[in-house]
């Protein structure tokens, strides 16, 4: 790998160059020069995500339980189950005409190992 002397990152180019060299040195026992050189160019890369790339828009909690349904092959019978609730609830929140209550929030995440806020509408 080339010297690569750290200067702020202005394009997507020197942004990959940088990633590149992180990913180079990331998992070698390095001395302390070599910390301090992964750690600025690691700031480099962030900084310039920061101000290049977008935040991802926050999905809707409704579109999290659609997702999690799918991959593991439920129904809206299964969500009711799930819940507690009869399944003609289930399809009302999965239709959104009926939002989550805290407590099929609670039941959700701890079903499906994920975040309670990702639940969230």
């Amino acid at each position: 790998m080339s010297l690569h002397v750290p200067s702020p990152i202005h394009d997507t180019t020197s942004c990959d160059k940088a990633v590149e060299i992180v990913h180079a040195l990331t998992g070698f026992k390095l001395n302390r020069d070599q910390v301090d050189y992964l750690e600025l160019m690691a700031k480099l890369v962030e900084d310039y995500e920061r101000e290049t790339v977008a935040e991802p828009t926050p999905l809707k909690g409704i579109v999290t339980v659609k997702f999690l349904l799918a991959e593991n092959n439920l129904t809206g019978n299964i969500l009711g189950h799930i819940i507690g609730v009869d399944r003609s609830i289930a399809y009302r929140i999965l239709k959104g005409t009926r939002n989550l209550t805290a407590d099929h929030i609670k039941k959700l995440s701890a079903r499906f190992a994920v975040s309670a806020d990702l639940l969230l509408a």
